[in-house]
């Protein structure tokens, strides 16, 4: 492969992979979505003026307004509608307190995700803009006020009340730990669902191949990390194309992982020309996303941590077994699923001879691990925490009893049961 054709194939995954952080990171702004809505008033504003100088009224009569009363009613609205704009972000910081101090800080992501909550900032602040704005298109030397346009800001109004009700609803059902665990689980299982390749996890990048020894592949040349961070997404296709054919290329991280600036964080046998290790160092760096927190693109770990977080805080802090007993059960229904499916090889081979090593990426023992480890440690004083947590291993146990390839996620699951009920053999 040519390098402009490498370099044309890594511009493309990289872009792929570019764009979804993205639009993660647009689906958890407050700005975004309410600030395309304020466009979208001012845009209807000026047409709605354009129509109201040159048509006549198709309004019906008793909702015209003569001028005074058109001006108290847009100026209340107006001041009604930022008033209580300040009341919902009062409401959404309370909640993210509550959801952060109660379960675990890592949840407060999907109140932020929460397009409902968008939905009705752009609408509340779109209404007052808009009515504002409408203000000075009212003259008071005509007999009626702008008919559209009064009549879309009443049209606004409406909506604001019905989405403030539905938002109340949603906002404290929100709050219920089953919901907050239901929605972890479901977005982490959408991703579960795509092993061992898939849209958000990435696609095939070679055949399994038996790993090379590093140690006799010679020089090699290590790519260090630019920046600190949790590493978000990884491109293989990504990484693979930005190195020369017939490259052993290991990556020293993975998703979910912290990245010290300056560490390791892929090495390249044998090591590229001099004059084209910088421009191949970018290349591999630029097919990673790395960022000041983890998220649920790549990173099904995440969506783990999240639950124990949960049942954690509910078996020490909180001390309430029962949503301990709740989230341990949710582990359950994760790992279930998640030891069932096939996850990627740890080494592949391309068709240029590329070889891509992940040492580093967790196996189905490693999850395990992740999932059990640290509730022993607050589960030891709860009973029904230790009794769920050993019904959950045995399901387990019987689900990949007769798996090929799962022996070590198989002994991590006796280890685990040994230490949660003592007198019960492995």
């Amino acid at each position: 492969m040519s390098d402009s054709t490498g370099t044309l194939r890594q511009y493309r995954d990289v872009s792929l992979l570019r764009l979804r952080a993205l639009r993660d990171h647009l689906r958890e702004s407050l700005l975004f979505l309410p600030a395309l809505m304020l466009a979208g008033a001012l845009v209807i504003g000026g047409f709605l003026d354009r129509l109201d100088g040159h048509f006549h009224p198709l309004v019906p009569q008793r909702l015209s307004f003569a001028p005074d009363v058109a001006g108290l009613l847009l100026s209340t609205i107006a001041g009604a509608t930022i008033t209580t704009a300040g009341v919902v972000f009062s409401l959404l910081v309370v909640s993210l307190q509550l959801a952060s101090g109660q379960f675990s800080p890592r949840v407060l992501r999907g109140f932020w995700r929460d397009r409902f909550s968008h939905l009705l900032i752009g609408l509340l602040l779109s209404t007052f803009v808009f009515c504002v704005l409408a203000l000075a298109r009212v003259n008071t030397d005509k007999n009626i006020a702008p008919p559209y346009t009064v009549l879309f800001a009443l049209l606004l109004t409406l909506a604001s009340v019905i989405v403030i009700v539905v938002y109340l609803d949603r906002i404290i059902r929100q709050q219920y730990v089953g919901n907050i665990m239901r929605r972890v689980l479901n977005e982490t299982l959408r991703l579960v669902a795509e092993l061992p390749y898939g849209r958000h996890l990435g696609g095939r990048v070679g055949e399994p191949v038996r790993p090379p020894d590093p140690g006799t592949l010679g020089p090699s040349m290590v790519v260090t990390a630019p920046v600190d961070g949790w590493v978000q997404q990884i491109s293989r296709r990504g990484v693979l194309a930005a190195v020369p054919d017939g490259t052993v290329v290991r990556l020293e991280t993975r998703v979910g992982a912290y990245l010290t600036m300056h560490t390791p964080l892929a090495t390249l046998w044998p090591p590229p020309p001099p004059d084209q290790r910088d421009r191949i160092g970018r290349l591999v760096t630029r097919s990673m996303i790395v960022a000041t927190a983890r998220s649920m693109q790549q990173d099904i770990d995440f969506g783990l941590r999240q639950l124990n977080d949960i049942a954690l805080r509910a078996l020490s802090d909180v001390n309430d077994p029962t949503t301990a007993v709740e989230a341990i059960s949710r582990i359950g229904s994760l790992m279930r699923p998640l030891l069932l499916a096939d996850l990627p090889a740890r080494s592949v081979e391309d068709g240029a001879g590329r070889i891509l090593l992940t040492p580093r990426d967790p196996d189905h023992a490693t999850y395990v691990r992740h999932a059990f480890a640290q509730l022993h440690v607050y589960a030891a004083g709860h009973p029904q925490a230790r009794e769920t947590i050993a019904d959950t291993i045995r399901m387990l146990q019987t689900a990949c009893a007769d798996l090929p390839g799962r022996q070590a996620a198989r002994a991590e699951l006796d280890h685990h049961l040994t230490i949660t009920l003592p007198e019960t053999p492995s």
